[in-house]
């Protein structure tokens, strides 16, 4: 069996996408336990899919003179992942566009395709609309990972086949011993301006968490967890094409950290992982996590660690409340939410919560297996 992934793989920058890379990996493998699985995302490309621009890839389906299509008939199955968050038009009209015309070109290259388990939504424009409706119509199985982005799908028209949960559940949970407290995930996403939210109000809110964390005598760890590419070591899965480029990354957490340590915490630990691996065994380390990454905050709840997720857009509360974990905090809100964070973290019902979601994911990731299954 050999199976695509698109926009996921497992030596990414950024350790959310590692996850869903690793995540859809374990999935499949629980399946066909044999199959050969080939990444393929931005800076992780082969030079048969240039991916690059959508007249890149339009010429290319036109004359044929890398071997796309024949390059893509050689599998027997695609996943396309959309990065876990990018099949909307939050992000712009052309990524949607080169992200669905590679799904198109597989489906017509004879692979069936299948949207994985992902946030579908939201399409603020007409042509984001008709572009999803299009790569949905097309999909052999649509997978969700909350109800609001099954809600999304049936608006356009494709009903999805299974709501499920986010795959980084299926990957092997770390046993460590919890030697931290609170573990602290700053992004650089939102340190400088953004289309989410202020980043000065941003700023100001993680150093009064901080401020009030260790008033109250907790111990502080910061953590990256979209990170320098130089900083990383390989996957432990084999990856199949050339390595990641190591083109800056405007998000990088590093530098935003290191500023707040200079401004706020100059003697507080501070982990940049060097890997899905390092990042999952440190937050596994702690009590809790307060995370501004969606895939800090899950990679804690995976492992069994409590997470307070400062949430910045749609894609964090339906699929946590969807697993029955009700200690987001908004940061979307007019205030700094301060008082909100710190209740959650001293909160009776986190350890407790966590147990529930652990069951309540695995039973989901099942739904997903047997619609993988059915493709056989």
């Amino acid at each position: 069996m050999r199976i695509l992934v698109l926009w996921a793989d497992t030596g990414s920058p950024n350790l959310g996408v590692r996850a869903l890379g690793a995540g859809t990996a374990a999935l499949v493998h629980r399946i066909w336990p044999d199959a050969s699985i080939t990444f393929q995302n931005y800076g992780h490309r082969a030079p048969e899919l240039p991916f690059g621009r959508l007249r890149s890839l339009a010429k290319e389906r036109l004359t044929a003179s890398l071997g796309m299509q024949q390059w893509l008939a050689g599998f027997d199955l695609v996943i396309d992942s959309r990065s876990g968050d990018s099949f909307s038009d939050i992000y712009g009209l052309r990524r949607l566009a080169v992200m669905g015309a590679v799904s198109e070109f597989a489906s017509q290259a004879g692979v069936p395709v299948v949207l994985g388990p992902q946030t579908i939504g939201p399409f603020q424009t007409r042509s984001g609309r008709v572009l999803a409706r299009r790569s949905l119509t097309r999909a052999s199985v649509v997978m969700a990972r909350d109800s609001a982005s099954a809600e999304c799908s049936s608006g356009l028209g494709r009903p999805v086949d299974v709501v499920t949960t986010d795959v980084v559940f299926a990957i092997a949970r770390p046993r460590v011993a919890r030697t931290r407290d609170v573990i602290f995930n700053i992004s650089g996403l939102l340190w400088h301006d953004n289309p989410h939210v202020d980043s000065a109000r941003y700023r100001d809110l993680v150093t009064r968490v901080y401020r009030s964390l260790v008033s109250e005598g907790r111990e502080v760890t910061l953590l990256a967890h979209v990170v320098n590419p130089s900083s990383l070591t390989q996957g432990s899965l084999d990856l199949q094409g050339p390595q990641p480029a190591t083109s800056p990354n405007l998000d990088n957490d590093v530098p935003a950290i290191q500023d707040f340590a200079r401004r706020v915490a100059p003697d507080c630990e501070i982990i940049i992982p060097t890997g899905l691996s390092d990042v999952r065994s440190t937050i596994a380390s702690g009590r809790v996590v307060i995370g501004s990454r969606m895939h800090a905050c899950l990679n804690g709840l995976s492992v069994g660690v409590p997470a307070v997720p400062l949430a910045y857009s749609r894609k964090f509360a339906p699929l946590l409340q969807g697993l029955g974990w009700h200690h987001t905090v908004d940061l979307r809100g007019g205030d700094t939410r301060v008082g909100e964070v710190m209740r959650e973290v001293n909160g009776d019902a986190l350890t407790t919560d966590v147990t529930g979601v652990l069951e309540r994911a695995h039973s989901s990731l099942a739904t997903a297996e047997n619609a993988l299954r059915s493709l056989a």
